[in-house]
């Protein structure tokens, strides 16, 4: 399942971009990919990631795995419910956001994959 109204990055992450502000989360392709997450690594709050560097980790069953940050932006919030709960990511990837950012530079939102183009992505 691929949600339309969010933009997603080639490394599966997507972001919910609410006025200068996103969501960003892993895809149902990602978290399939992975199997069952159990454990999450989370970023400090106020931390400054620029666009394609690693914000955290999830680690599953099958693998580890780094999470990119889709654009540049300061972490203003992180979802610690995942901390204890990490197997949300499983059950509702696009419900269960990771972190929620100050974007820093909304052109880069301009390189983000569409609904229509990440399908895409996925299916090579």
């Amino acid at each position: 399942m691929i949600l339309e109204g969010l933009l997603y990055a080639e490394s599966h992450e997507w972001v919910k971009v609410t006025n200068h502000e996103g969501y960003v989360g892993i895809s149902d392709y990602a978290q399939h990919s992975l199997g069952d997450v159990v454990f999450i690594e989370l970023p400090k709050i106020g931390s400054v990631i620029k666009k394609g560097e690693m914000f955290g980790a999830v680690e599953s069953v099958k693998a580890a795995s780094d999470l990119y940050l889709p654009v540049s932006g300061k972490i203003l919030e992180v979802n610690t419910k995942l901390e204890n709960s990490p197997e949300s990511l499983n059950e509702d990837p696009y419900g269960n956001w990771i972190v929620k950012i100050e974007i820093l530079d909304e052109k880069e939102l301009e390189s983000l994959l569409s609904s229509d183009q990440y399908v895409s992505c996925c299916e090579e």
